[in-house]
C-alpha cells in the first residue's frame, strides 16, 4: 500500500489530463447541441404551433448570433498567444508582445459578445414577453432563448478550459 495516500480506499480515481480533456470536449458539444435545440424548438413552435400574435423575429435571433460569434472568437485563440509576455518577450513561441496584446483584446471581445448575447436574450425576454404579461406557451419562446444562450455560453467556457488543460508530460523550453 502507498504511504502517501490519505484514505485507505480511494472512492474514485481522477482521470488523467487527456481523458479529462475528452470529457470536457464532449460535455461542451452536448451543451452546444442542447442550446441549439432549445432555440430551434422556440423557432419551430413560433412558426407552426403558436396561436398568439407573438412570433420569433430577427430581434430574437440577434442574441444567439452574438453568442455563436463570441464562441467562435474565444475558442479560436490559442493559449500560447496569451502567455507571450509572461515568458519574456515572446519566449519560444515566435511572437511578440503585440501578438499577446492583440490576442487578449480579441479574447475580451469574444467574451463581450458572449455576455452581450446572454444579456440581450434576457432583455428580449423582459421587454417582449414579461412586460406584456404573456402566459407560458408564448413566454416559453423567450425562456428558451435565454436557456439557449446560457447553454452556448457554458459550452464555450467548458471548451476553453478543457482545450487549455496542460498535458502531464508537456513541458516548456523557456530559457
Amino acid at each position: 500500500m502507498d504511504n502517501e495516500r490519505l484514505f485507505r480506499f480511494q472512492p474514485f480515481k481522477l482521470p488523467n489530463s487527456t481523458a479529462l480533456r475528452s470529457i470536457g470536449v464532449y460535455l461542451s458539444g452536448g451543451l452546444f447541441a442542447l442550446g441549439v435545440w432549445f432555440f430551434v424548438d422556440a423557432v419551430v413552435y413560433s412558426k407552426t404551433v403558436n396561436a398568439s400574435d407573438v412570433h420569433v423575429t430577427f430581434v430574437d435571433w440577434i442574441p444567439i448570433i452574438c453568442s455563436f460569434l463570441g464562441m467562435l472568437v474565444v475558442n479560436s485563440i490559442e493559449k500560447s498567444r496569451l502567455l507571450n509576455d509572461a515568458l519574456g518577450n515572446g519566449g519560444g513561441f515566435g511572437g511578440s508582445s503585440s501578438t499577446a496584446w492583440a490576442a487578449r483584446v480579441l479574447l475580451f471581445f469574444g467574451f463581450a459578445l458572449l455576455a452581450g448575447g446572454m444579456a440581450g436574450s434576457v432583455v428580449v425576454l423582459i421587454l417582449k414577453f414579461l412586460m406584456k404579461h404573456y402566459t407560458y406557451p408564448t413566454l416559453g419562446m423567450g425562456v428558451h432563448n435565454v436557456v439557449a444562450n446560457a447553454c452556448v455560453m457554458l459550452s464555450c467556457v467548458v471548451l476553453w478550459v478543457s482545450q487549455n488543460i496542460e498535458d502531464e508530460y508537456s513541458y516548456s523550453l523557456a530559457l
